[in-house]
């Protein structure tokens, strides 16, 4: 009997956030408004570099993908996430699950390795500007940009087979918003210990690597920029790598503080917290830092909007 329990169950109960009606519906209308801006930013973001011909560098090519990455994550967990807060059954079926799990966690990985990937670029741009076009060359940003996609899509492979390859018995109520890796693990009636620690070694690589190389590069880049003598040529410089360096604080940040940590904390309610902060806000706002922090795309806006607004003129003519 021991042996037939010991199986994964045919669907999961999400917790979720709150058990209460009126905050549920007040919480549908906020995220799915926060979804709808993520979808709709970044999907501008990806149209105004395509149409935007001054766009078609390297540091937008990665921002691309840096974009469908994060419209790609939030899809991944916030429209199950919407419907289980209207819905009274909040279940998940156990390939759904499994399936929610391996995208959320293979696009997190892309995310990391994508942002290392555009540190290199900024410190070529910065330390040897007249190389750059030489260096950052249309094959190197395919390839580079080929494993960011590989590697974490591996990443969650090895991770999505070994978790759900552990028992559960009759375990099937997931204290999160949604099928998060290490919320399925505690489901399990075995000893995780090795699993824990084999999610802490797969973090150090994918996350901890690239958050090195992005330290190594900003600190080349900082060196070169207090090099420079004029205070215009500094901040010129400087303002190339705003944008990319607030973005690598809130999704850097975020991720170390939820998986590099000791096991007996956050609590869960800080997980669901963070995790919601990580799936919602962060894809959310790192359209709005390009669009307002970035010169060059907020030249490419008002050049397009100028195009729309003489458009009635022009028909009318």
């Amino acid at each position: 009997m021991g042996t037939v329990n010991q199986t994964w169950v045919k669907e999961f109960i999400l917790l979720g956030l709150s058990s209460d009606w009126d905050t549920q519906v007040a919480l549908f209308v906020l995220f799915l408004v926060m979804y709808l801006v993520t979808v709709l930013g970044n999907f501008l973001i990806v149209l105004l570099i395509r149409l935007d011909s001054r766009l078609h560098t390297p540091m937008y090519f990665f921002l691309t993908n840096l974009s469908l990455v994060d419209a790609s994550y939030a899809t991944s967990i916030v429209p199950q996430m919407l419907v289980h807060l209207l819905a009274e059954h909040k279940a998940i079926p156990l390939l759904s699950c499994a399936a929610q799990l391996f995208f959320s966690l293979a696009l997190g990985g892309i995310e990391f390795v994508l942002l290392a990937v555009m540190a290199y670029d900024r410190y070529v741009a910065v330390c040897v500007p007249l190389r750059y076009s030489a260096v950052m060359h249309g094959g190197l940003c395919t390839r580079l940009a080929i494993t960011s996609w590989v590697s974490g899509s591996i990443n969650s492979l090895m991770h999505t087979a070994i978790t759900f390859q552990l028992p559960t018995c009759t375990n099937k109520f997931i204290d999160h918003i949604s099928c998060e890796i290490l919320a399925v693990v505690r489901l399990a009636c075995v000893d995780t210990s090795s699993n824990e620690v084999t999610i802490m070694v797969s973090s150090i690589v994918l996350l901890m690597t690239p958050f090195c190389l992005v330290l190594l590069s900003y600190i080349r880049i900082i060196s070169t920029i207090l090099k420079i003598q004029s205070t215009e040529g500094r901040k010129k410089a400087f303002h190339t790598c705003a944008s990319h360096l607030t973005v690598v604080a809130l999704c850097y940040g975020m991720a170390i503080f939820t998986y590099i940590q000791p096991r007996s904390s956050p609590s869960v309610l800080q997980e669901k917290l963070i995790s919601l902060f990580y799936a919602i806000l962060t894809p959310m706002l790192n359209p709005m830092i390009y669009s307002l922090r970035n010169k060059e795309v907020k030249g490419a806006w008002q050049k397009l909007l100028g195009k729309f607004s003489g458009l009635p003129s022009k028909l009318a003519a």
